[in-house]
């Protein structure tokens, strides 16, 4: 029997461990924290019985991924939950754009700008899951549906400030503002609108649901199918190099491109050392978690059905934000994201108290304190939420880089989505997922499709290793 080892017990480490083990290899996955899940953790931050995500929250990509969604993670506790509504941008007349899972649904609350959003969005969310079949692997391959990616391509590979062009309503333009700006860069840079345009269709094809009980829902259930079928995960193992490695035919490395090169060290090829040493990361987030005593005190109450609320004004203010996180400068008014998990999974409650959850967008490794900011927001277009704060807890870019050394600096997406590293990660190559150290593969969100606990990216690196394997390769590092 084959066998296998893979670092890092994230989202994409323990999607690569299941799809290796599913088909026959002896796998161990290793993670240097007492706790498995990476980005998919969740516990009581702020007081005792109410439940926190840590990191990755709302999970459209996760269940429309082409490899979670064969898997039947149900038979092992994952259980989807959505609230009434996917997500709500306010604006600071006291309405709010609302984004439904129901294409119709949204397209009527948006007035005007209705058939606006049904032309953009209504081919996409149709077609999505062929259009994820594609994207969500290495773009040097053969398109398996060339006429979709034909009929996203244009859309795209716009700047954001271009396509919100198409809309004629500052509700039209600030909701598609809100879901671009999930690209974490400039929205006045070529390809930006591409991220918001995938998890729009995605929510308009799958929803943006929780996963009930907290993110660590994902990584039990594919902790416990790995068990199945004979894999294991050892806690508080850290792998600093190579010599940390037990002997094993092929390695994964659900890490960063810097963290490869310290275990990997002189066996990289130079060309593969350059690229994964140019590799650039992201902004940083700025995350507080608040115990709430009482519903957030919206001044649309629509908001309170919302999963999701991007706080950040109209367009113009969210691109010019975003502009100066890019710059390295800390706006007065940050996008700020907040998630109202509760809305959909009453479990994350207890005693009368809920759990919220909000970040700020702020610059790469920012060490000025963000919580005032982020309240502020919160309070623009909620007045009165100061006073139901009952208790809160504040993560810095620092305390993230701490926590997992892939959230470099802070950057919780794996990476800037910048130039062609929005598509080619972390380098230009047909297998990006190959180091260049025969049987070593990355299976992080720095390789495609980036950020998401949607595991195709441990999926995509697994399948590199098992044909590897295949090829009669047994000659780990």
């Amino acid at each position: 029997m084959s066998t296998a080892v893979v670092v890092g017990s994230g989202p994409n480490g323990l999607a690569a461990a299941v799809h290796l083990a599913r088909n026959g290899v002896d796998v161990d996955v290793l993670e240097a924290a007492d706790e498995i899940g990476g980005g998919t953790r969740s516990g009581e931050l702020t007081v005792p019985g109410l439940i926190h995500d840590h990191c990755s929250a709302f999970h459209p990509m996760g269940a429309g991924s082409p490899f979670l969604s064969t898997l039947g993670l149900e038979r092992y506790g994952l259980r989807w939950r959505w609230p009434d509504i996917d997500c709500a941008h306010p604006l600071d007349d006291g309405t709010a754009a609302l984004l439904h899972r129901s294409l119709d649904a949204t397209v009527q609350g948006l007035g005007e700008d209705g058939p606006r959003w049904r032309r953009m969005f209504a081919d996409l969310a149709s077609g999505f899951d062929d259009l994820a079949s594609d994207l969500m692997r290495p773009v040097l391959g053969v398109p398996r549906h060339p006429l979709r990616l034909a009929m996203f391509g244009p859309r795209a590979l716009l700047p954001a400030t271009v396509g919100a062009r198409w809309f004629r309503t500052r509700m039209g333009r600030a909701l598609f503002g809100g879901v671009a700006a999930h690209t974490y860069n400039r929205l006045d840079r070529p390809a930006s609108a591409a991220v918001g345009l995938m998890i729009a269709a995605a929510g308009h094809r799958y929803g943006w649901p929780v996963a009930e009980g907290g993110s660590a829902a994902i990584a039990r259930a594919l902790t416990a199918q790995l068990a199945e079928y004979g894999g294991n995960v050892h806690t508080g193992v850290r792998v600093g190099s190579v010599k940390d490695l037990p002997a094993a035919d092929t390695v994964l490395l659900d890490v960063a491109p810097t963290a490869a090169l310290d275990i990997l060290g002189d066996r990289v090829p130079t060309r593969i050392a350059k690229a994964y040493r140019s590799f650039r990361h992201g902004p940083a987030a700025f995350k507080v978690d608040f115990a709430i005593d009482g519903p957030v005190p919206w001044a649309d109450p629509n908001c309170g059905r919302a999963g999701t609320v991007h706080l950040g004004g109209d367009f113009a203010e969210v691109a010019y934000s975003e502009r100066e996180i890019a710059l390295g400068r800390m706006p007065e008014r940050p996008f700020v994201l907040l998630g109202q998990q509760y809305v959909a999974d009453p479990t994350r409650s207890s005693g009368g108290l809920d759990p919220l959850y909000a970040y700020a967008h702020v610059p790469a490794g920012y060490s000025g304190d963000a919580t005032e900011a982020i309240i502020g927001q919160i309070e623009r277009f909620a007045p009165g939420f100061r006073d139901r704060i009952v208790a809160q807890a504040v993560t810095t870019p620092s305390d993230l880089d701490r926590a997992n050394p892939n959230q470099v600096a802070g950057d919780i997406i794996g990476g800037a989505n910048v130039g062609t590293q929005v598509v080619f990660r972390p380098r230009f190559a047909l297998d990006p997922y190959d180091t260049g150290v025969p049987g070593v593969f990355l299976c992080s969100a720095s390789t495609p499709p980036g950020a998401g606990a949607h595991g195709m990216c441990g999926r995509n690196a697994a399948e590199s290793a098992l044909r590897h394997l295949r090829r009669g390769g047994k000659d780990g590092p």
